[in-house]
């Protein structure tokens, strides 16, 4: 099976190592990782900007895999990085199977007040807002409800730890999720 392999991995400098790292546990397990760094499975009009190309190879990416891993690791803030909830997002909403991993364990309550910092504050009701009364989210999640909801309600995995090293290159909840998607 031919599995995306959604995340923000492609912006560190040594991504096509870090792609190559992570088709090893895939092929371990029996699978095929497709990175969105890789050559698109389709011809992309070479007359379109360049970021909609690099869209447009992804989105045929994701179309010609039969299951998606995202790296949820929180990216330049208290969250996954946008175009990995995207594609996932993307993913479930064709049916596939979907699985995430997330190399900071903590949950998305606390990475979002220590985030905001001072801002955050305590309403009356217990219930926690920002500086524009806009409320917290604390379900205990990994994530907005929504991205650990439609890993839910699909049936799917959401691995999370607390790296001990580089969370960016530890790929043990990664492995954990290959197995899971091996066993389907």
């Amino acid at each position: 099976m031919r599995v995306y392999l959604a995340g923000p991995e492609v912006f560190l400098p040594d991504a096509l190592e870090v792609a190559a790292a992570k088709k090893r546990v895939c092929a371990a397990h029996g699978l095929e990782g497709v990175f969105p760094l890789d050559p698109p499975p389709v011809a992309v009009p070479a007359d379109r900007p360049y970021w909609m190309r690099i869209y447009l190879g992804n989105e045929a990416h994701i179309r010609s895999c039969g299951a998606l891993i995202a790296n949820l690791t929180p990216f330049r803030g208290p969250s996954a990085d946008a175009g990995t909830v995207f594609e996932l997002g993307f993913m479930r909403a064709l049916g596939r199977p979907v699985a995430g991993y997330s190399n900071a364990g903590g949950d998305f309550l606390d990475r979002t007040r220590a985030f905001i910092g001072t801002a955050a504050r305590l309403r009356a009701d217990g219930g926690w807002e920002d500086a524009e009364a806009m409320g917290l989210e604390d379900f205990g999640l990994a994530d907005n409800l929504m991205v650990d909801g439609g890993i839910a309600a699909a049936g799917g995995v959401l691995e999370r730890q607390d790296a001990p090293g580089d969370r960016w290159r530890d790929l043990a909840a990664f492995e954990r999720c290959c197995a899971w998607i091996a066993r389907r």
